[in-house]
């Protein structure tokens, strides 16, 4: 097991990666102030492991919530399902609540927690790839709204993250290229190194060899830990975490949430914006082809859907959390490993590349 640790001073917290992390009972438990737990988790993933977690929770008392499964089910009134449940078990505030599964159920627990009797411990355990190596960490919470994605939440961190890296063995190969895209994304963004390193290793990745999965989970999550301690409300660098993030965006919402997963809608996003720094001037054209092969070989989409135009596209896009002052705010690429936030991008530019990046029709 390695841990990491998210630096927050009196609200710092651990970040534990390893196998078979949910079968260690006293690692759970340790996080756990008050008598009352309350489990959060979704269709798919509780018959793989709510059972071993729930074994663990001993003289503990308990409550289940099971929600549907998917990004579509990201709602405000799914997430009254869990504040029904607390109130009708009587939880308190020394309620710890466990979100078990992907990003779906951590973002959708966490904005529970954080809401609940105004804030309640909770627990990451994360089961997909993508919320291992992002969503999990960081304490961004909340639910979709029809008009635009993530716009109802909190920032409210977790108590722990518990990464058990053994949960990838049952994620569909679809989730798994999925979390890939965010992994990538950590390389562009500020580790050049480690963006050579999954050039080389990502075949490795696909076939879900243990020891580099858990050196990229690890090496993500430290990207991701150093980046949040230093911006936690996303004031400054944090923000260069949403790389391909409002492009990607658009698509989920455009298409209707469920219809491509994140990672997917987020690496079309960053071949986009990679595709517009290179207009700007700022990425060679040999940058670009290397993060399109990239996204390639993980098996992941690299060109919008043809189904949004260019209006469409500017349309969903002016309905973004990084839109401010009524300014669209895209964050671009200076080279690789080097990322901008700027709101200074021509109109002309931005269509080109709205235009250009489409799957034909």
């Amino acid at each position: 097991m390695k841990t990491l640790l998210l630096d927050l001073g009196d609200r710092s917290y651990p970040i534990y990666i390893g196998s078979g992390l949910i079968g260690h009972a006293d690692l759970l438990k340790k996080h756990i102030a008050g008598r009352h737990v309350a489990i959060v988790t979704n269709e798919t993933v509780a018959p793989l492991y709510l059972a071993k977690v729930r074994a663990h929770l001993g003289a503990l008392q308990s409550v289940e919530m099971t929600l549907p499964d998917g990004e579509q089910h990201k709602t405000l009134e799914v997430l009254n399902r869990v504040f029904d449940a607390l109130l009708a078990a009587r939880c308190d505030r020394r309620t710890t609540l466990i979100a078990l599964g992907g990003g779906v159920i951590g973002d959708m627990a966490g904005f529970a927690a954080a809401s609940y009797q105004r804030g309640v411990p909770f627990i990451q355990v994360p089961t997909t790839l993508l919320s291992q190596v992002d969503s999990s960490v960081g304490g961004k919470t909340g639910v979709n709204h029809p008009l635009g994605k993530n716009m109802i939440g909190a920032f409210y961190q977790p108590r722990a993250v518990i990464i058990d890296t053994d949960t990838l063995n049952t994620l569909p190969d679809r989730e798994l290229s999925a979390g890939l895209a965010e992994m990538i994304k950590y390389g562009l963004i500020r580790d050049p190194e480690f963006f050579s390193w999954l050039e080389t290793n990502l075949d490795k990745l696909l076939a879900r060899d243990a020891e580099a999965l858990a050196f990229a989970i690890h090496r993500s999550c430290r990207n991701k830990a150093e980046v949040v301690a230093a911006d936690e409300r996303e004031s400054g660098v944090r923000a260069t975490l949403n790389l391909g993030h409002t492009f990607g965006h658009a698509i989920e919402t455009g298409l209707g949430y469920g219809k491509w997963l994140h990672g997917e809608a987020v690496a079309v996003g960053m071949v986009m914006a990679a595709d517009l720094s290179h207009r700007l001037g700022w990425l060679s054209a040999a940058d670009v082809a290397r993060i399109e092969k990239l996204m390639q070989r993980a098996r992941l989409p690299v060109r919008a859907p043809a189904a949004l135009s260019p209006a469409r596209f500017l349309e969903l896009m002016a309905v973004d959390k990084k839109v401010q002052d009524g300014r669209l705010r895209l964050v671009l690429l200076k080279r690789l490993g080097e990322a901008v936030v700027t709101d200074e991008v021509p109109r002309a530019e931005l269509e080109k590349t709205l235009t250009s990046m489409r799957e034909a029709a």
